[in-house]
């Protein structure tokens, strides 16, 4: 393991830099605060459907969801993920 870290973690850290150089205040949600930037990424978000990798707020409004998945697996079946996800929004995302 390169660093210590496992591949997920290497994954985390990766994708964490790229939202962040794309303007994005990343934040786990338990340290979710939907003031701190106009777009906030937030870690591992607890929906009615399970944990989206992250969910994407702008203007203190959920935008939608980033769902990670190792290099070569095929994205059959990530549209119903995303889908059920999406179902999961209503009473569970947070809104200013």
């Amino acid at each position: 393991m390169a660093g210590g870290l496992t591949p997920e973690q290497r994954a985390r850290v990766e994708i964490d830099a790229l939202l962040e150089a794309a303007g994005w205040v990343v934040r786990d949600f338990n340290d979710l605060d939907l003031t701190a930037a106009r777009g906030i990424a937030v870690r591992e978000f607890p929906l009615a459907a399970g944990f989206a990798d992250y969910l994407l707020y702008v203007d203190k409004k959920a935008l939608g969801t980033i769902e990670a998945k190792k290099v070569g697996d095929l994205l059959f079946g990530v549209e119903k993920q995303s889908d059920d996800y999406a179902g999961g929004f209503t009473g569970k995302v947070l809104e200013a």
